[in-house]
């Protein structure tokens, strides 16, 4: 029968490894978990923008446009004031930071992760570095 050595105490590197491997999988965790929501708001983004570009069109290449004021032109064309309007309103609440947010998450990771001769994957997966050696220390 097995008897552990150090009376069921766990090694330091086996505790730091298990912290590892739990801080790597509350990463993935809160990536994936964001991940559906970054995708409709990329959704949501993506069919505001082409529902101004559309607008736009129709909007400039109406002969009216010139002949009337600004005002009154936007007043004439309801589907591009909305969408633009909409547009302005998405961007005013940070969508531009929403459809993002997991690479900000890894980008700020990878920064910290640095420090600990680590990085880490789009996913979350932790990549551990090569220690560095005397003589690369010594020359950075």
């Amino acid at each position: 029968m097995y008897k552990p050595q150090n009376n069921g105490k766990m090694s330091l590197e086996q505790t730091a490894c298990e912290d590892l491997k739990a801080f790597e999988r509350r990463l993935t965790e809160v990536i994936d978990c964001l991940q559906p929501a970054t995708q409709r708001w990329r959704i949501l983004l993506a069919i505001i923008t082409i529902c101004t570009a559309i607008g736009a069109y129709y909007w400039l290449t109406d002969p009216h446009t010139s002949d009337v004021s600004f005002p009154q032109s936007l007043i004439n064309h309801p589907f591009f004031t909305t969408s633009s309007l909409m547009l302005l309103i998405l961007f005013m609440t940070g969508i531009h930071k929403k459809v993002i947010a997991p690479s900000i998450i890894t980008a700020r990771t990878r920064l910290v992760l640095t420090d600990f001769n680590m990085s880490c994957d789009d996913t979350g997966k932790l990549i551990l570095k090569p220690r560095p050696t005397m003589q690369q220390v010594s020359t950075s």
